[in-house]
C-alpha cells in the first residue's frame, strides 16, 4: 500500500494475498470492509497502472468503482479530457485548451519534444501517460519531508490574540504527531491564507532538531509577530520539515526479534 494522501492510497495486486482471482472483487471486497468498520463509503480504480488507477477511481464516486482495462486504455484516454489528467492543474488544462489540446487524442498528436518544449519536465510525463504507460512502482514505504497541521476556519480571523491561540493549538497537534512518530526538525514554517486564498509563508531554520511544542510555539509567536497578517485569515497552519536527529541525538536501538 502507497498513501497518496488522507484518503486516498494505492495497493498493488500483482500478487493478492488472499488468492482472489480479480483486481475487482479485491476492491469490492475492499469496499465493503471499509462500510462495515466505518459506515464510510468508498470508490476504487482498477488498472494496470498508477496513472489510470487513480483517473478511474475519480469516475464512480461517491460510492462506485471503474474498472479500465488494458484492451480499453488507449480508446479512454484519448476521450478524456485534459482536466482530468492526474497531475494536470487548472493553468495547465487552460494553457493547454489555448494552444487546441482538449482531450487526450489531441495531446498525442504532439511529439516529446513539443510537449517538452511548451510545458518543461512535464512534458514528457504528459507524454507517456496519453499513451497508457507509467511504470511507476507502488511503494508502501516513503521517507517523510515534512509533519504539520492546519486549520480553515467557517469565519474569518484577525488579530494577533486570536491568532495565537488557534497556533497554540496546532503546535500542540504538531509537537505530538512529531513526538509519536519519533521525527524532529529544523526548519519551522508559519502559513497562513487570506479569504480570497492568497497564500503566505514565514520560515525560520534552528540550529538543532527540536520536537518540543514551547520551541515550536516560541519560533511561530515569532513569526506572526515579525507582520502580522493584514487582512482577516481564513486559514493558518505550522509545518516542520529539515526532518532528522543531530548526530549527538542518535542512539542505536538494539532489536528485539518476535520468536
Amino acid at each position: 500500500v502507497e498513501p497518496l494522501s488522507l484518503d486516498e492510497a494505492y495497493l498493488d495486486v500483482t500478487h493478492n494475498k488472499p488468492g482472489i482471482e480479480l483486481a475487482t472483487q479485491i476492491a469490492i471486497e475492499i469496499r465493503e470492509s471499509i462500510l462495515k468498520e466505518t459506515n464510510l463509503t468508498a470508490s476504487a480504480g482498477i488498472s494496470f497502472n498508477k496513472f489510470l488507477a487513480k483517473i478511474a477511481s475519480d469516475i464512480n464516486k461517491p460510492n462506485g468503482q471503474k474498472l479500465i482495462h488494458p484492451t480499453q486504455a488507449t480508446s479512454f484516454m484519448e476521450k478524456l479530457a485534459v482536466e482530468k489528467f492526474f497531475g494536470v492543474g487548472k493553468a495547465t488544462a487552460a494553457k493547454m485548451k489555448k494552444t487546441g489540446i482538449v482531450v487526450g487524442a489531441d495531446l498525442k498528436r504532439y511529439s516529446k519534444d513539443a510537449l517538452t518544449h511548451l510545458f518543461g519536465k512535464q512534458g514528457t510525463y504528459y507524454y507517456s501517460v496519453v499513451r497508457g504507460e507509467d511504470n511507476r512502482e507502488v511503494k508502501s514505504e516513503r521517507k517523510r519531508k515534512s509533519v504539520g497541521a492546519e486549520r480553515t476556519f467557517r469565519d474569518d480571523v484577525s488579530g494577533e490574540s486570536a491568532m495565537f491561540t488557534i497556533l497554540s493549538k496546532i503546535a500542540e497537534e504538531v509537537s505530538s504527531r512529531l513526538i509519536k512518530g519519533k521525527h524532529k526538525g529544523k526548519t519551522i514554517t508559519l502559513k497562513f491564507k487570506y479569504f480570497d486564498f492568497e497564500q503566505h509563508t514565514r520560515s525560520r531554520t534552528l540550529d538543532k532538531h527540536i520536537d518540543d511544542f514551547d520551541t515550536i510555539l516560541d519560533v511561530v509567536y515569532e513569526l506572526l509577530q515579525s507582520d502580522l497578517p493584514e487582512k482577516p485569515v481564513r486559514l493558518l497552519g505550522i509545518t516542520l520539515s529539515n526532518l532528522g536527529v543531530d548526530e549527538e541525538e542518535i542512539i542505536p536501538d538494539q532489536l528485539t526479534l518476535g520468536f
